[in-house]
Order: C-alpha cells, then sequence, then structure tokens
C-alpha cells in the first residue's frame, strides 16, 4: 500500500494523475454480517426472555412460575407472528433490538410504576398507577419509526405481557394497554409533523380516560347525586389519565431523533425536514446549474404524485428527486439544460469522451452526496436513477462515426480493424438497477420529465404516447427488473405522470400582441430577451441524452 502511494503521488507531481481522491462509502461487511447473524440474533432473543424473567419473578406477586411460563407462550407466538408478517424485520438483528428493546423499556416504566404507587414514593397513591402507565409508549416509536404494522404488533403484545406482570392476568390491563395502542397507532398512520404526535398524544388520553371510567380507576361517580361526588379528586384523576397521552407522545417526539439516528432509520418528519431548499447544494444548483434545478423541482413533483398514487413514501421521492442530478454540479454546462446558446462544448469531443462526462455525473454526485453527509437513501437513488441504462444519443453518434470511418477507410484501403468497433457497454451507466419502488418513481420521473422538453405543442395523446414508450422502453430494456413494482402500480405511475405533465404543460390562449407607440425612438426601444428569442443549437445533444 506504501509503495502505491509513492507512486501516485509521483504521477500527480508529474501531472499525468489527479491529486482528487473520490469519496468512498465505510466498508461495512463486519457490521452487516453482526446484523444477520444468527447466533446475535438468538443473543437478544434470550436477552428479552431473561428481562421479562426479572420483571415477574420480581415483586411478591402470587404464582410467578405460572405467569412466566404463560409469559414465554406468549414470546413463542410473538416470534411465530413476527417470522411470518414480518420477515425483514425478523432477519435484521437491528430491527428485533428495536422491537424488543422498547418492549421491555415499556415493561420495565409499569412493573416500576406500580410498585412506586403501591409503596407510596413520591407521594403517588396506589388507584394512581393505572391512570399514568405509559401504555401507548411502544405502539407509538414502532409505529413512526417502522409502520401501522409494527405498531399494531407491539400493541397486541406489550398489552399481552403487561397483564402478567402482577400475578392473576390482569384483563383491564390487557384492555387498556390494546385500545390506548390501536389508537396511538390509528392517529399516526401518517406523521409528517411532530405536532400530529401530541394530537394523537391527546387521542390516547382520552381513550385512557373513557377505559378507566369504564373499569372505575376514575370515581367513584354518582350520577344520582352529583353533589356527593369528590369532584377535585375526579378532575385530577382525569387530568393524569388525559395527560398520560400526551406527556408519552411529548417523550416519544423528544426520543425519535436518537432511535432513527442509531437505528439508521428516517421518518416522515425527518424527510419533511429534509426538503428544505436551502441546502447548501440545492442553493448552488440555483447558481451554478439553474436548469438541472428546475429539473429536478419537476421531477420531484412527479415523482411525490406518483408514489402517493401506490402507497409509497411521497416525502422520500420528493427530498430524493432534489439531490438526483446534483452531481452535474461538476460540469453542468455540459448537460443541455444548462447549456448556453453560443457554444456546444459536445462539439468538440469525441462521442466516447461525451458518455463518460455524462455518466460520470452519478459519480460525482455519489461524492457530493458523501461530503455533505446526506441521507443513505438519498445516495441509493443518486446511484440507481440511471440503472445500467444506455446513452442512446451519443451512442448512435458514434455508430455513426464508426460506419463513416469504415467507409473513409475503404476508399485509403485500410484494414478493417484498424477501425475500432464502438462497445455499447462504453456508453451504459454503471448501474446498479433501481431497488425500492421509489428509487424506480424517481428514475421515471427523471426520463419522463427530460423527454417532455422536446415536445413541441403538447396535446394529451402526445404527452401519453411519451409516457407509454418511455415507460415500455424501461421495461424492455431490463431496468425495472429489481425493484418490487408490480404491473399495477407501473399502471399507476405511468397514469399519475400524464396527469402532472397535462397540469403544467397545458397550451396557453394566444393573446393579441400590444401595439408600441410610434413616438418612441428606435435606439430607446426595449431589447427582446435574447434567452427567449435565441434557440439552443442544433448540434446540442436532447435533454434525455443525460
Amino acid at each position: 500500500m506504501m509503495f502505491d502511494f509513492l507512486k501516485r503521488s509521483e504521477l500527480v507531481r508529474r501531472g499525468l494523475a489527479s491529486g482528487k481522491t473520490r469519496r468512498r462509502r465505510a466498508r461495512n461487511a463486519l457490521s452487516r454480517a453482526i446484523e444477520y447473524s444468527l447466533t446475535m440474533k438468538l443473543v437478544l432473543f434470550a436477552g428479552f426472555v431473561i428481562g421479562l424473567g426479572l420483571l415477574i419473578f420480581s415483586g411478591n406477586q402470587a404464582e410467578p412460575t405460572k405467569n412466566f411460563v404463560i409469559a414465554l407462550l406468549f414470546f413463542l407466538i410473538a416470534l411465530m407472528m413476527l417470522w411470518i408478517n414480518q420477515p425483514r424485520t425478523f432477519s435484521q438483528g437491528s430491527r428485533i433490538l428495536l422491537v424488543f428493546g422498547i418492549m421491555l423499556v415499556q415493561l420495565a416504566l409499569t412493573k416500576a410504576i406500580y410498585v412506586f404507587c403501591n409503596n407510596g414514593v413520591l407521594g403517588l397513591k396506589p388507584e394512581m398507577a393505572e391512570l399514568i402507565t405509559p401504555y401507548a409508549l411502544s405502539p407509538l416509536v414502532l409505529s413512526v419509526l417502522l409502520g401501522r404494522n409494527h405498531g399494531l404488533y407491539v400493541a397486541v403484545f406489550v398489552s399481552l405481557w403487561s397483564s402478567v406482570l402482577f400475578g392473576r392476568i390482569d384483563a383491564p390491563i390487557l384492555v387498556t394497554g390494546m385500545m390506548s395502542g390501536f389508537t396511538a397507532v390509528y392517529l399516526t398512520l401518517q406523521v409528517r409533523r411532530r405536532s400530529k404526535l401530541v394530537r394523537a398524544g391527546l387521542g390516547v388520553g382520552i381513550a385512557i380516560w373513557i377505559l378507566s371510567l369504564t373499569f372505575g380507576y376514575i370515581g367513584p361517580i354518582n350520577l344520582l347525586s352529583p353533589s356527593a361526588n369528590n369532584w377535585p379528586m375526579i378532575g385530577l384523576q382525569s387530568a393524569l389519565a388525559i395527560g398520560n397521552g400526551i406527556v408519552t407522545a411529548t417523550i416519544v417526539g423528544g426520543i425519535l431523533p436518537m432511535f432513527e439516528h442509531a437505528f439508521q432509520i428516517t421518518t416522515d418528519i425527518s424527510w419533511l425536514e429534509a426538503s428544505d431548499l436551502n441546502h447548501p447544494l440545492l442553493r448552488r444548483m440555483t447558481i451554478e446549474a439553474p436548469g438541472t434545478y428546475h429539473h429536478s423541482l419537476v421531477v420531484a413533483n412527479l415523482a411525490e404524485a406518483a408514489a402517493e398514487g401506490i402507497g409509497g413514501n411521497a416525502t422520500l421521492c420528493r427530498v430524493c428527486a432534489y439531490f438526483h442530478d446534483v452531481g452535474k454540479l461538476v460540469k453542468p454546462e455540459y448537460f443541455t439544460e444548462n447549456m448556453n446558446f453560443e457554444r456546444n462544448p459536445h462539439e468538440d469531443l469525441a462521442p466516447t469522451m461525451s458518455a463518460l462526462i455524462i455518466i460520470a455525473h452519478v459519480k460525482e454526485g455519489v461524492d457530493l452526496a458523501l461530503k455533505y453527509k446526506l441521507n443513505q437513501r438519498i445516495i441509493d437513488i443518486i446511484q440507481e436513477h440511471h440503472g445500467t441504462s444506455l446513452v442512446y444519443y451519443f451512442y448512435k453518434r458514434a455508430l455513426q462515426q464508426h460506419e463513416d470511418a469504415r467507409a473513409g477507410g475503404k476508399i485509403m484501403n485500410l484494414r478493417e480493424h484498424d477501425v475500432p468497433e464502438v462497445r455499447e457497454e462504453s456508453f451504459r451507466y454503471s448501474g446498479p438497477k433501481p431497488q425500492t419502488k421509489e428509487s424506480a418513481i424517481v428514475s421515471l420521473a427523471d426520463a419522463v420529465e427530460s423527454a417532455s422538453r422536446s415536445l413541441e405543442k403538447p396535446t394529451p395523446a402526445k404527452i401519453e404516447q411519451l409516457v407509454n414508450d418511455i415507460v415500455d422502453q424501461r421495461i424492455a430494456d431490463h431496468q425495472l427488473d429489481e425493484c418490487d413494482l408490480t404491473l399495477n402500480n407501473i399502471r399507476i405511475v405511468a397514469d399519475r405522470f400524464r396527469f402532472t405533465l397535462m397540469t403544467m404543460l397545458h397550451s396557453r390562449i394566444a393573446y393579441p400582441k400590444q401595439e408600441s407607440k410610434p413616438n418612441v425612438p428606435r435606439g430607446e426601444q426595449v431589447r427582446p430577451d435574447v434567452m427567449a428569442t435565441t434557440r439552443r443549437p442544433a448540434s446540442a445533444p436532447p435533454v434525455s441524452a443525460a
């Protein structure tokens, strides 16, 4: 390695190599092996069972062994359901740690609250325990981080385990835990702002209050003689029940960023925060590559609408579309949307060199994304948004030059193998192909938006034909083989593209021109906008070439 470094330093000194080192992702072979290790999963499961046993056997409740056996049976059912319904979570050690870890934390808090209340610690009374138990902690955290299915899963099993912590199965705790958990999941189906977490907490608090009234935890209340009721105590109990949900949701909102960072999960809240257009890279793009910036905004609108149509992560698509072409900042003038109207830089280059510059914007984009510490999903989509597709314009141009060279070679009596062949692999992106629905949507939106710029007098029929042609071409080129888009998804995505493009490219009424005043001297007349009246060079590649 030292010799390689010295050789490279010598080449850089002589001007035969670049001193720039491309950023690469850190090697994570060890972490990946741990993540999917069967041994690690067994350790995590054993740790959860040990923790559950300690909670059940602590205290003076009757028949702890029987309750522990029941808890073990619940655990086996939980493993089977996780394996069947959530195979991806079951295969990843970090997800198992998150799911069972947060449930164990809730169980420990529940046990501690009951112990403190029964012992009068901090002035707590025994009847307060049922009102301040954080029933919705696990469902709220996992519903926001991993989705509603995980939220419902933990709502069921954490309630079952909570009901066996204190001796005989406690039916009110079981029902209250499940109902408050289901309420939390229902109210957090799509959380894009932290304020919605607080509203969900209010809903959970109301559910706990209603159930506490039902089970007699609040009161007693004498409806026939209201004056005989202890209203201050009832008010305090009601405040504790409703405040329980609000405080739990507030705590969850505060700890979510730590869970996101620790487990490499990005919620819709974080994606929305990442959609700020004042990011340094986007601000650079507005100045250095304004055409690419506008293109990215339109791609973001197309991708977001398509993702909403198939139930994908629309906010993720919007944010990733903002950054998908950020690599064009390195050589913006070589891309059609940023070219000036005086010179096409590709005129002086061979087609292979032009293709290299176009293809390189993907690697340059990854380099910039790593430098600015963008989210890993953004980096993935930057790499995948062109897949292994062909830079068709320069490939055809190279074929034409090859034919011209062969024809000229015959005249000059050159041997046929003296004219180098054109290799298609030299004009293809290095991939990988899109791996997720969102990556495929951004890829299709990028191609559709680029091609739509070449439409003259767009009509609904032209737009529909354009979208269908691009989608069919990507399918025929096997660019969508590795993502989980179904044919029905692709149909819906194409429909959303057509609708969005028709709203953006609709025709306008031709207004009559306003007559200029005849008395204005010729030298003082306003000059027309050069950018508006000048056409781009005829030799410039089409927008879709990049």
